[in-house]
């Protein structure tokens, strides 16, 4: 057999080597012996060809024979012949001289088809390949690391141990390996996730390689050792540095697990994740969700910012103002009052700030919301986050004994981690990019009681969704409500305070009248109006005016928009289109984004407002479902021309999950038989109601 090897790179000379050189070349090459591991009839394979080669190279004239074809071959390789039984000698010369991906290439052969072609005897034969192979792996593995190409060096070594592995030999070789793999996982982490949206697979596969250095770590902040080789603070660091790679759903998913440990860093970064995706999807359920998780950490440190900007976004404007009272720092203080001046109290200035932070703060470590733009208007002008702050329930406020809580205690995680506590760009950001995971500049810090006590921030002024969304982009209120405002100085504000509540039976009283009082008028007016004009204009026309409209002709023309659409005369088909459309839109409805809006293109009430029902409460509670159904036997009968009764066998397995977490008394799986009653309905058939018998 060929391999790629001359004699001068066996005996590890130039071709300008003199006989001296020769002679020592030889001599140190025979003294050099390779790992123990390796057999005596490895060792010998390997002394024959070092022989061969200074043998073809110490006579003088077979040497100038050789060179002379050296030089004829140029640039092309040169290969020296060998038999079989010299293949090992050949894998442990190619090994020292770095060809490790010619190591692999000549040798696995022989794993598949066996060592019985080789001399000495099988298990020793089988044991040299396997070593060769192996660290070929482990070196190639090595050098592809320096160079930056993570995933082929965890490539490489996952090969190498593989074999080893599977032959049972070489334990010691095997944990060398194993110790590679683990210190190379976090730079495989983020050279997969840095990898396109598009690649799937390949992010998916990071994801899964950082939950399992969490697991092994204990959490986020734990202490176990993973054989990473980071520590707790320079893993806190690697996770900053990943997070800009991750999009806030995935986040989400990461550290809503690491909350439940439980753990302080975890639960402050899915609710990181729980805002930003909240705010960027129009979800007030998932404020709503951090909201809630910031609750646990009050007692450890100062939250209260961001408990603020919190109820900002569910319209809880007195829960607001009094977590800001409640908070200690004092550079975001200053910032929202010096943009609150001229306003009753601090909502204009916590509304810039709000837009600010999740601009600067938040969006920029979340791979799908970095380009965002943050407006509160557009946000509270959504429709769906309308419906979800009316029908919210009022269960969602401070606890007593956080509102009479005078002292927070010291966190664990006070110093130096860098998760840290919302802060706008006011010039530099004191928590850059730069920092490490902390969990916020005055965390650990004793505190007491700031600003206004609870009976006297209950009285504030409460502001609607529309009242929010209407302050204007630099924070401050808008020119009427401005013009309008009256600044009271210090007494009369004491005054304003301790007014009474309003008699409304009288403003009630007050304003009925002034309505028909208006209406009078109005009607009077009108009156003077019609006579002035049938005085001093011309003839009138009788009777009712012709409805001309100029953008559209008096008679209407069909055109080819309006020519009803073909729809299947196939009884069956329709009924399984119909049914298809059914589940897939429920699967839309009471998925994790609750598109109510969807069920409408598929039912009619009353199966409409029952759903509907169904999904808002799900939405409520944070309770998302996902289905799986298998749809056998079904069949349909025409009623009449606007009516179908579909009859069908249903198989549905149902994964509830509240708040992201597997509710496994809410999953289900059902074997049921459904009567579906289709009804066509401006061209498109619906379904109006179900029966299961």
């Amino acid at each position: 057999m060929q391999i790629p090897l001359d004699h001068y790179r066996i005996l590890g000379l130039p071709m300008q080597a003199t006989a001296e050189q020769l002679e020592q070349a030889h001599r140190d090459r025979t003294l050099q012996l390779p790992r123990r591991e390796y057999s005596d009839f490895a060792i010998q394979s390997r002394k024959q060809l070092i022989d061969m080669a200074y043998d073809a190279l110490r006579d003088s004239s077979q040497r100038q024979v050789y060179d002379a074809k050296l030089l004829a071959a140029g640039s092309e390789p040169v290969s020296i012949e060998i038999y079989e039984g010299q293949l090992i000698g050949a894998l442990l010369i190619l090994l020292e001289l770095g060809e490790y991906e010619l190591v692999i290439r000549f040798g696995r052969p022989y794993l598949s088809s066996g060592p019985s072609n080789l001399e000495g005897t099988a298990q020793a034969a089988l044991s040299d390949v396997v070593l060769s192979l192996g660290l070929a792996c482990l070196e190639l593995g090595r050098e592809q690391w320096q160079q930056h190409q993570y995933e082929n060096a965890a490539e490489s070594l996952e090969t190498g141990q593989e074999l080893m592995v599977r032959e049972s030999l070489f334990p010691e070789m095997q944990r060398d390996i194993q110790a590679d793999l683990d210190k190379l996982k976090p730079y495989r982490i983020l050279e997969l996730v840095a990898r396109p949206l598009a690649d799937k697979a390949a992010r998916q596969q990071g994801i899964s390689l950082l939950k399992s250095m969490l697991a092994k770590r204990g959490g986020i902040d734990g202490a176990n050792d993973d054989a990473s080789g980071l520590s707790v603070e320079d893993f806190l660091r690697f996770v900053q540095q990943l997070r800009s790679y991750l999009t806030s759903a995935e986040q989400q998913d990461i550290f809503e697990v690491e909350a439940q440990r439980p753990s302080s860093v975890g639960v402050y970064l899915s609710v990181y994740a729980l805002l930003a995706r909240g705010f960027a999807k129009h979800q007030p359920n998932l404020v709503r969700q951090a909201k809630q998780r910031l609750a646990l950490l009050t007692e450890r440190q100062d939250v209260y910012l961001e408990q603020a900007v919190c109820a900002v976004l569910l319209g809880q404007t007195e829960e607001a103002t009094y977590a800001l009272e409640r908070s200690h720092e004092n550079e975001p203080i200053s910032f929202i009052k010096s943009h609150s001046s001229g306003a009753p109290d601090l909502l204009p200035g916590l509304c810039l700030y709000t837009e600010r932070w999740l601009q600067q703060d938040v969006f920029p470590f979340f791979r799908d919301l970095n380009q965002s733009n943050v407006t509160l208007k557009d946000y509270f002008a959504n429709e769906q986050v309308q419906a979800y702050l009316e029908a919210m329930p009022p269960d969602d406020g401070m606890s007593s004994s956080q509102v009479d809580q005078g002292r927070f205690g010291q966190s664990r995680f006070g110093q130096g981690y860098g998760v840290s506590p919302p802060s706008p760009n006011y010039g530099e950001s004191p928590f850059g990019a730069g920092q490490s995971l902390g969990v916020g500049a005055a965390a650990g810090a004793a505190a007491v009681g700031v600003g206004v006590g609870a009976a006297a921030s209950s009285r504030r002024p409460t502001y609607t969704a529309e009242e929010v969304s209407s302050l204007s982009p630099d924070g401050q209120l808008g020119d009427d409500e401005l013009a309008s405002s009256v600044v009271l100085d210090d007494s009369s504000a004491k005054v304003r305070r301790r007014s009474s509540s309003p008699k409304w039976g009288r403003l009630a009283l007050v304003l009925l009248l002034g309505l028909l009082g208006l209406g009078l008028l109005g009607f009077i007016v009108a009156q003077l109006l019609g006579w002035f004009g049938g005085l001093f204009g011309g003839p009138r026309l009788k009777g009712d005016p012709v409805d001309l409209d100029v953008a559209r002709p008096a008679i209407e023309l069909p055109t080819e928009e309006s020519t009803p659409s073909a729809v299947s005369d196939d009884v069956q088909v329709i009924a399984e289109e119909a049914i298809q459309l059914w589940y897939t839109t429920k699967g839309e409805a009471m998925g994790p984004n609750w598109d109510v809006t969807a069920l409408e293109d598929i039912l009619l009430e009353p199966a409409l407002s029952e759903w509907t029902n169904r999904v808002q409460l799900n939405q409520r509670d944070g309770v998302h479902v996902e289905y799986e159904q298998s749809i056998q036997n079904l069949s349909a009968e025409e009623i009449d021309d606007d009516q179908i009764k579909v009859t069908a066998d249903v198989e549905e397995t149902a994964n509830a999950y509240q708040f992201g977490v597997l509710s496994e008394a809410a999953s289900f799986k059902d074997q049921l038989t459904v009567e579906y009653n289709l009804k066509k309905q401006d061209d498109r058939w619906m379904i109006e109601s179900f029966s299961v018998n």
